[in-house]
């Protein structure tokens, strides 16, 4: 297979056909051991743009669009594909041995850790460690859902039944695909306002006007099923580390804290006054972290 590329002065755009599906990614570096990057929900690799470069003085660096996102294709779920995390495994583990060409280092974000670890369970072969940016605790899952008070426990499986229905699906998606509104959200996830800026708007809006753009982000928004963190990390195969943005509204660091008790996790470090996506509102911290880690367990 011999992707497509375009090149600019820093890094290449490439795809690679993943079964019968275009997936996009980009990758800068030559040498040293490998590293992908895996995006959380809604975003693709332009939010790892500030770590590419730094990450590619000593490693050869991938940052893959998950099927449904980004560049890559957008399927129609349940039909030509299921959005699953099993499904993103796969994508990542046959990434790794058809592109990549290595074990790597796995690196995630929010839903992306999930995705890095489900890869690194079902696929030992392919990782070499998993570093979890603000792992996604998918508070909202079935089970987690179950312990909640029983006003907080119906509203959830009432939105996901609305938003089943066509018609509903469509227009809460089309309100939610405004500019001001994903700013809006970004600012919730942020601690720096100044972090939340046009190109940042840009990098998550223009995949929702892609066909089937909308049938992938209401499929994600029904899925409650799957594994958990703490189902995953006691089954890798690696070491793990675990960064955290203190300020995370989403996935509270107090929770956060309790998967570093698990033995695969090497680290817990807590980046003090950062949301969400540490990797790109506080990349001079992370970065350094990132590139610390990886080369203390590489194995030339």
């Amino acid at each position: 297979m011999t992707p497509s590329a375009s090149t600019n002065e820093t890094a290449t755009t490439q795809t690679w056909t993943w079964q019968g599906f275009r997936i996009c990614y980009q990758t800068q570096g030559n040498e040293g051991p490998a590293v992908i990057l895996v995006h959380g929900f809604g975003a693709s690799w332009g939010h790892w743009r500030k770590n590419i470069p730094i990450l590619a003085k000593t490693c050869r660096v991938y940052a893959i669009d998950l099927i449904g996102f980004g560049g890559s294709a957008k399927p129609t779920p349940g039909v030509q594909i299921e959005y699953t995390f099993e499904t993103w495994a796969k994508q990542i583990a046959d990434f790794c041995r058809e592109v990549v060409g290595s074990p790597a280092f796995l690196v995630g974000n929010s839903i992306g850790c999930i995705a890095a670890m489900q890869a690194a369970v079902d696929y030992p072969d392919i990782a070499k460690g998993v570093a979890l940016l603000n792992c996604s605790l998918r508070l909202l899952h079935d089970r987690k859902r179950a312990h909640l008070p029983w006003y907080r426990r119906s509203s959830a499986p009432i939105l996901q039944k609305l938003l089943a229905v066509k018609g509903v699906g469509q227009l809460f998606f089309s309100r939610l695909a405004k500019p001001k509104v994903v700013r809006k959200i970004l600012l919730q996830a942020y601690k720096n306002p100044e972090t939340v800026t046009d190109e940042l708007v840009d990098i998550l809006m223009a995949p929702a006007f892609d066909p089937g753009a909308v049938d992938v982000f209401l499929a994600f928004t029904r899925y409650s099923q799957g594994p958990l963190p703490e189902d995953l990390l006691p089954l890798l195969p690696c070491p793990a580390i675990i960064l955290w943005g203190t300020e995370d509204p989403w996935e509270p660091i107090a929770l956060g804290r309790e998967l570093a008790n698990f033995p695969q996790v090497q680290k817990f470090i807590p980046i003090e006054g950062v949301g969400h996506c540490p990797q790109d509102e506080a990349p001079e911290l992370v970065n350094p972290i990132l590139e610390q880690w990886v080369m203390g367990n590489f194995r030339f």
